[in-house]
């Protein structure tokens, strides 16, 4: 069931067939994420953050009225696959190679001290081995949906520092993918060399070609596309890039996600003069929010509400956030200390990503409940106290120098 009927029983009954909870579920959860988000904005705060804590409001640890459930998932990861896209219209290839060495040690860093970190608390804690692995490897990948929700939005995605931050983001992501298959295998009880290399071949080799080949060859046909007699033609055609090359990331291993961002970052050369950039906006303000919401839904107060858990819940979230900030930030450290933060900060948000890990985890038999309980608060929290930090950091950037001029003025 979606609603509760013993505590809301005019929902239950105004509910009464699947259509009208569909329809419902939907109300409720775009309603309440957008009159939260707009009390955030009124009192200067992130509306990222608001829309999460409306999905903790309105989901089963407080008022129940709506459930995770595969409907809201499925809009979570079109929500988050539309927004990468967007961002991705707003990011040139040469932008992202001009900081790619910087973005490379800042995500391996990022992947290689929270790991670190995750697995020593967890042993420490007298937690099995495999468990502490798993743990580990929930606290490396960065869920940059939520960082680049907040960055769009300051208008300052065109920064080196925001550079750096998606373009780790995607290679934090590829590195996550590599432990994840290690730590999978190591649960079945070995580990496959063989597919784990081949996996990480087809990522990085889907992540170069894209990137290298991708803009050029969608300049060549851009005007062949415009000239189609569908409506809306080149948008057509860029969500279809966009779904293809999500699909071909999710096929290789790689979040779609990576491919949605790819496909925008292969269209943004071509985007000049069309409407595309503020119609994939307008897309993506629909469908956002149920990212959003569904992250706040996830998280099960019940699951660790022992003394044991809370405390492991709030240190493991402690770690989580630190652990970013410290080897991240380290590797941003020549850009200055307050770039350092900016980059360390952004990178915190583990989102849907640390999710997906525990209930793989989950699944597989290798971690408690208890394990599962604080992973899952861990990933609702810490994607919900970067965005309030993110606001003062950025505050005051001026994009005027050449290398950090918007996105859509770079030649």
């Amino acid at each position: 069931m979606i609603f509760t009927g013993e505590m809301y029983p005019l929902l239950a009954v105004f509910a009464a067939d699947s259509h009208t909870k569909l329809l419902l579920t939907l109300f409720v959860m775009f309603v309440t994420a957008k009159l939260f988000a707009e009390i955030f904005e009124r009192v200067k705060q992130p509306a990222v953050a608001a829309e999460i804590l409306a999905g903790i409001i309105i989901g089963p640890s407080v008022l129940g009225w709506v459930q995770p459930s595969e409907l809201t998932s499925t809009l979570a990861e079109i929500g988050v696959l539309f927004l990468l896209f967007r961002v991705g219209l707003e990011t040139r290839p040469s932008d992202i190679f001009r900081v790619g060495l910087r973005a490379t040690l800042v995500a391996v860093l990022g992947v290689i001290v929270p790991f670190i970190a995750g697995y020593t608390l967890f042993r420490l804690w007298g937690r099995p081995q495999i468990e502490a692995i798993f743990v580990g490897a929930a606290l490396v990948a960065t869920s940059v949906g939520i960082t680049a929700r907040v960055l769009g939005q300051m208008n300052v995605l065109g920064l080196e520092t925001s550079r750096i931050i998606l373009g780790a983001a995607v290679i934090d992501d590829v590195l996550g993918l590599l432990i994840l298959a290690v730590v999978s295998s190591m649960a079945k009880g070995g580990v496959d060399y063989a597919e784990i290399g081949t996996t990480a071949a087809l990522a990085i080799g889907f992540t170069l070609l894209v990137a290298l080949v991708g803009a050029r060859t969608v300049n060549k046909i851009r005007h062949r596309v415009e000239k189609l007699r569908v409506g809306q033609a080149y948008l057509v055609f860029g969500l279809a890039v966009c779904l293809g090359l999500g699909l071909v990331a999710s096929y290789i291993g790689v979040a779609a996600i990576v491919g949605a961002f790819l496909a925008g970052m292969a269209l943004s050369e071509s985007t000049e003069g069309t409407d595309m950039p503020m119609q994939a906006e307008a897309v993506t303000e629909f469908l956002l929010p149920f990212f959003l919401v569904n992250i706040g839904m996830q998280l099960r107060l019940d699951a660790f509400l022992t003394r044991e858990g809370i405390v492991l819940a709030l240190l493991v979230t402690f770690l989580a956030a630190i652990t970013k900030v410290i080897g991240c930030g380290l590797a941003a450290a020549p850009l200055g200390f307050k770039r350092a933060m900016q980059v360390g900060v952004g990178m915190i948000p583990r989102g849907e990503v640390g999710i997906v890990v525990a209930q793989l985890g989950l699944g597989m038999h290798t971690i408690s409940d208890l394990a599962y309980g604080v992973v899952l608060f861990m990933a609702v929290m810490s994607t919900l106290i970067a965005p309030p930090f993110l606001v003062p950091l950025f505050k005051g950037e001026q994009q005027t120098e050449d290398d950090m001029l918007p996105i859509s003025s770079l030649s």
